[in-house]
């Protein structure tokens, strides 16, 4: 099916920038120079930490600096560390978050979706759950800063996705009713049905092939994109 938009909303985290590929060359780095070995189990409960805590703080009910401790309280005894106080906390993270952003690259399907779209004047924005500082760094460090449009954060907004109020003041910000604004990226739940419900049009980027398959606004490479749209 070929949609007709008069701008493009786009995510970030595994869309744009390989996030979880980022998160695992970090943990592989960083839990050695703990003491701690890396198995198959331990990262699988990092990114379950991650899910749980990171949903908490984008509904509001924690900080970020909560989100990360609390990560850190449910993997760090499964590797026989113990917790400690939040400042030592902190202190740990750190270290991961050296690593993470070491490893921030772009996906290489990223560059030529920005050709395609740049050719034909397609107004562009992301919508990303996250903070200010962060989420403009990963941009800067995957030299995609400045052309991606105008990036919206979760802490910015003041609202995250899958709230509604977060698409709509995006679509205002470009001047666009939902209905006119394609939102792209990767998590079904969040860019697909609740962009769907706010009123945008919606296609999945399912690069790891994990589905949902009936769903018909798929495409597994953001390289597609241009040609799904028929611009």
């Amino acid at each position: 099916m070929h949609l007709r938009t008069q701008a493009v909303v786009l995510d970030l985290d595994g869309t744009l920038l390989d996030h979880e590929g980022a998160a695992r060359a970090a943990l592989a780095a960083w839990l050695p120079g703990l003491g701690v070995e890396v198995t198959a189990a331990l990262v699988d409960a990092w990114f379950a930490a991650e899910e749980e805590h990171f949903s908490a703080w984008r509904a509001g009910e924690i900080d970020f600096a909560e989100q990360r401790r609390r990560r850190l309280r449910d993997v760090l005894p499964l590797a026989g560390l113990e917790g400690g106080s939040d400042d030592g906390l902190d202190q740990v993270f750190a270290g991961y978050v050296a690593h993470y952003e070491a490893s921030w690259t772009a996906f290489p399907d990223v560059e030529p979706m920005l050709a395609a779209l740049r050719a034909r004047n397609v107004p562009l924005a992301v919508l990303t759950n996250g903070t200010e500082d962060q989420q403009h760094a990963k941009l800067r460090a995957v030299g995609l800063d400045g052309r991606v449009g105008s990036v919206f954060t979760a802490e910015g907004l003041g609202v995250a996705k899958p709230a509604r109020a977060s698409y709509v003041q995006v679509c205002a910000a470009l001047g666009v009713v939902p209905e006119e604004a394609l939102h792209v990226g990767d998590r079904y739940d969040l860019d697909v049905v609740a962009a769907r419900a706010a009123g945008l049009q919606a296609v999945h980027l399912d690069r790891d092939g994990r589905g949902p398959f009936d769903e018909p606004e798929r495409i597994v490479s953001l390289a597609e994109l241009p040609g799904y749209l028929g611009w």
